[in-house]
């Protein structure tokens, strides 16, 4: 990957915690904050027809299931990474399901490109509804110069923020005026748990994290009354060619006692999530930290295994 690196194929320490949104309807923004169930083009039913998605960090593990789960879901799909192969790769997956779906490559780190991205968006569906900020550096040689802060080098540090978690504002502050337009929309962050509780490493990877949390809370604050929704999934482990890059099978081995389930998160467990906080099934959903973790940060110890 080069130097822009930003596919967010992996999660950070597994700890986390969701607040509890509540279930009823406020009158007024029946049809704002999320795409509902609508007749396509082909007369096919489904969630997000005729609404228009972004994934950033499009071409990776996590990116591609999402953007293939709102392609199949009847959303026409910006795939934007700054790996252009990757991503014409998930269009063609796209493609040959029958959805639509773009490419489109760029570093988000930099607003101009930001700006380029949301205009090609428009430029080639006319709309948008759905921004799914998935982008982050998650390539294994750049993590391991993540360290203590004692140690940490301050272009890691820059670097980091700068894709982690400008980024996010980028795409949040030129994405909204354009779903405006539509009447609202659905803004879908990545966080981690590392977000939530600190480590001995990746220092900055957890700060950045952090401040997605908090920009969620801020922008869902500002723009719920017009129609955005915003809200952040904080992810525990998802077994992606990144995660297997950077941890040895004892290591997972270790981390899958600590969860609950019988089995191991993968990236069609985000795409499910990321598809259901897009729908208008979550209308009344906003401003929350959800985490998706298998159990594992509902416990001490190893409690998981037994």
């Amino acid at each position: 990957m080069t130097a822009g690196m930003q596919r967010s194929d992996a999660a950070g320490p597994l700890d986390g915690f969701v607040t509890t949104a509540h279930l009823a309807s406020f009158p007024g923004i029946e049809h704002k904050g999320g795409a509902g169930p609508r007749s396509g083009s082909g007369g096919q039913m489904g969630r997000l027809n005729d609404r228009v998605a972004i994934v950033t960090g499009g071409g990776g593990g996590i990116g591609g299931a999402t953007a293939r789960a709102l392609a199949r879901e009847g959303a026409s799909v910006l795939v934007v990474d700054i790996d252009e192969a990757a991503a014409e790769r998930v269009v063609l997956d796209v493609e040959q399901a029958g959805g639509s779906a773009a490419a489109c490559r760029a570093d988000l780190s930099e607003e101009g490109e930001v700006v380029a991205a949301i205009a090609a968006a428009m430029a080639r569906f006319g709309r948008l509804d759905v921004l799914h900020n998935n982008a982050a550096l998650t390539e294994s040689d750049f993590l391991t110069r993540d360290t203590a802060v004692t140690d940490l080098s301050l272009d890691v540090w820059e670097r980091t923020m700068a894709v982690n978690l400008r980024s996010q504002m980028l795409t949040c502050k030129h994405a909204i005026p354009e779903m405006l337009q539509s009447g609202g929309g659905s803004i879908v962050n990545m966080s981690s748990g590392a977000s939530l509780k600190g480590d001995r490493t990746r220092t900055a990877y957890g700060a950045s994290k952090a401040g997605v949390n908090a920009l969620t809370m801020y922008v869902a604050t500002s723009h719920g009354k017009e129609g955005i929704r915003v809200n952040t999934i904080v992810p525990g482990l998802i077994i992606t060619d990144a995660v297997r890059a950077h941890l040895d099978a004892k290591m997972l081995a270790g981390l899958g006692k600590a969860t609950l389930t019988p089995y191991l998160g993968q990236p069609d467990d985000i795409a499910h999530l990321v598809v259901f906080l897009a729908s208008d099934e979550s209308r009344y959903i906003t401003g929350q930290m959800i985490v998706i973790d298998g159990g594992m940060s509902a416990h001490v110890g190893l409690g998981g295994d037994g």
